[in-house]
């Protein structure tokens, strides 16, 4: 994970005074992995670093920075010994304090770990040279931090019940560049803080004309309000290309389509490319279950992708 500067400013536009913390480093055996970071306000937090008894002291902490004002501090933590926990490793935890004039303006960015150590030529060499999506990096007693690497794009047709479910489920996974789609702004509810930062809505009267500007290398969920509005989605996506697409529906709902897909001139095997219904019918309907299912059928096909990217 990189620093994730939208979400960052969203939360300190809508909060104030805003403490990250990151998990800078790591030994042994811990909770999360390092580059792991949460943000936090009077009142409010967004992500997780895991580890119970270690978010709590961290918490704790961050809110104690929130109330003194202080800006920077390093932090290391021996789970076991310090914190009675059984993990067995040891963590430093980096937390800043962000108000709006503190923000970083552009990454990658460089900030020391100490406030006595000057910037140095290095330093400077690694920032020319950064890479897109890199993990962060200690030089000199400086912190270097990129944005992180464009996410999957995800495009929910719908913003009903089961849309609004979805994307609360799956805007704070990490890798998801989400767009949410529907036909008139007041469609939409509100998103979460945890959500709202990585999904774009975006209203608009044709949808299917919509459609054939997605990227070819999207994914969608179709759960409109029309079934007239879902068939003509499948037929400008089918025309379009993607990546993966489903469809919300019934057996009948699907046999309908597929008859109608094919009179429209699409072949059985590009219709078959459209999974129909979405998610597991066997934990049920309800919105929520709807989009747990689908987020562990994304999660496991993204798994099922780097595997095969290791493999080759």
């Amino acid at each position: 994970m990189s620093l994730d500067l939208p979400a960052l400013a969203a939360a300190v536009d809508a909060h104030g005074d805003v403490v990250r913390v990151l998990v800078l480093r790591t030994m042994g055996s811990t909770p999360r992995e390092r580059d792991t970071a949460m943000l936090l306000w009077q009142g409010g937090q967004a992500g997780t670093i895991g580890g119970g008894t270690l978010e709590w002291e961290a918490i704790t902490r961050a809110r104690a920075m929130l109330r003194e004002g202080r800006r920077r501090e390093v932090e290391t933590l021996p789970l076991g010994p310090a914190l009675g926990q059984c993990c067995g490793g040891s963590v430093s935890l980096l937390l800043e304090r962000f108000t709006p004039d503190t923000l970083p303006g552009s990454l990658p960015w460089a900030r020391p770990l100490d406030a006595g150590q000057d910037r140095t030529a290095r330093v400077d060499a690694r920032l020319r040279d950064w890479p897109p999506g890199a993990p962060s990096a200690e030089v000199d007693g400086w912190l270097i931090e990129g944005a992180p690497l464009p996410g999957r794009p995800l495009w929910v047709w719908g913003a009903g019940h089961v849309g609004h479910a979805l994307v609360e489920v799956l805007g704070p996974l990490p890798g998801l560049a989400i767009t949410w789609a529907d036909v008139a702004p007041e469609r939409f509810p509100p998103l979460s803080p945890r959500a709202a930062p990585h999904v774009t809505v975006l209203p608009a009267n044709d949808l299917p004309r919509l459609a054939a500007h997605a990227p070819v290398d999207a994914e969608h969920l179709i759960l409109t309000m029309s079934h007239d509005i879902d068939l003509a989605l499948c037929h400008a996506l089918l025309q379009r290309g993607f990546t993966a697409c489903g469809l919300i529906g019934s057996a009948t709902k699907w046999k309908r389509f597929r008859s109608r897909l094919g009179k429209l001139g699409h072949t059985q095997a590009e219709i078959a490319r459209i999974a129909c219904p979405i998610g597991d019918p066997a934990l049920g309907k309800h919105p929520q279950a709807i989009a747990v299912s689908v987020a562990a059928a994304l999660l496991m096909r993204e798994s099922a992708t780097a595997r095969e990217g290791r493999a080759g």
